[in-house]
This record gives C-alpha cells, sequence and structure tokens, in this order.
C-alpha cells in the first residue's frame, strides 16, 4: 500500500511548528479526520497503524487528544525541542482564534441562526469522525485482537456511550482494560 509507505518525520523543530499550527487551525470538532489526513496521508509521518497506536495513546492522556499526539510526535522525532515546537504550534494561534470568535459569537449566541449554526457543526463535525473510520479500517488487519475483536470493543464502546449514555470513564476503564489483557493475550498466543 502506497498510502501506507512510511517517508519520513519532520526535518526540524520549525517544521513541526508550522506543521502543528496548521493542523490546529483546521481541526474544528473533527480533529480525528484532519489529524489523520495531515500526518499519514499529506505528511507521511506516521503509517496508518502507527496513527492508531499513536491516537489510542493520546485519548487515554489527560487534555486535548491532539495536542497530546502533537507532543509524542515532537518528543518522538526532535525530543525536548520537538516537543517544545509542537505544543507551541498547537496552542497560541488556535487560542488566539478562540478568543476572537468567542467575544464575536456572545454578541449574537441567543438568536437562532446561531444556534442553528453550532447544532449544523456538531453534525458536521460527528461526520467527519465517521468519515475517519473506513480510511482508518484497514490498519487494524494486523491488531493483535483482529477484526472481530476490535469490532467487538468499538460497539461495546458504542453502544455503552451512544445508546446507555455511560460517562466516558466508566466506559473506558473496564473497555480499555479488557481490551488490554486480551491483546496481551493475544500477543503473547502469536509468539513462538
Amino acid at each position: 500500500m502506497a498510502g501506507n509507505t512510511r517517508r519520513g518525520c519532520p526535518r526540524d523543530p520549525t517544521e513541526l511548528f508550522w506543521a502543528c499550527t496548521v493542523l490546529a487551525l483546521q481541526g474544528f470538532g473533527g480533529v480525528l479526520a484532519v489529524a489523520q489526513r495531515e500526518l499519514v496521508e499529506r505528511r507521511r509521518w506516521l503509517t496508518r497503524e502507527q496513527f492508531l497506536q499513536d491516537w489510542a495513546v493520546a485519548q487515554v492522556l489527560p487534555g486535548p487528544n491532539v495536542v497530546n499526539l502533537a507532543l509524542m510526535i515532537g518528543a518522538r522525532h526532535l525530543c525536548w525541542r520537538g516537543a517544545a515546537a509542537a505544543l507551541g504550534g498547537m496552542l497560541p494561534l488556535p487560542l488566539a482564534l478562540l478568543l476572537v470568535l468567542a467575544a464575536a459569537f456572545a454578541q449574537v449566541d441567543h438568536h437562532p441562526v446561531a444556534q442553528g449554526a453550532l447544532r449544523g457543526m456538531g453534525a458536521v463535525a460527528a461526520g467527519l469522525v465517521m468519515g475517519s473510520a473506513p480510511r482508518l479500517a484497514p490498519a487494524l488487519r494486523g491488531h493483535p485482537l483482529g477484526g472481530p475483536g476490535c469490532v467487538q470493543l468499538t460497539s461495546a464502546a458504542f453502544v455503552s456511550i451512544a445508546w446507555l449514555r455511560w460517562p466516558l470513564l466508566w466506559v473506558l476503564l473496564p473497555l480499555g482494560g479488557i481490551g488490554w489483557v486480551w491483546a496481551a493475550w493475544a500477543l503473547k498466543r502469536q509468539r513462538p
């Protein structure tokens, strides 16, 4: 798969800073889709498999997922300078933009058109996340749980959160624990 071949990594902290700034400025709600496209398909700093593994770790760490991911990539390739560049790229410009948008929205937040726009953006963000699934699913072929195991855990998480409306922590701890033990057992069985 040509789209899955790793080409390189950030050459220096400046390149990483600007890549993270661009990524952060695109990440309105549906950051998973944007991060996957930017880091796997466009820059090819990660393979799909690496992206899925790193994204999983980024999700269980405290803080914004994409910031955690950027910090991991920066530290992996450029040590502390990379982590600092990634964090610097992720925060200042998006923060400034957010403050401007928040001030502007405060002037119109009561208007029905503004409320409708927010609801529409929520639907778009959900669509972006769901649209990433088909592109990332092939990377699960090599996962120790295999396709059926991944589908079972994904389905259990979806039902628990979307239908049963359980808090994320109540879902993450038991399903994450089950996934960890199951994957460790599967990896142990694969060893000769």
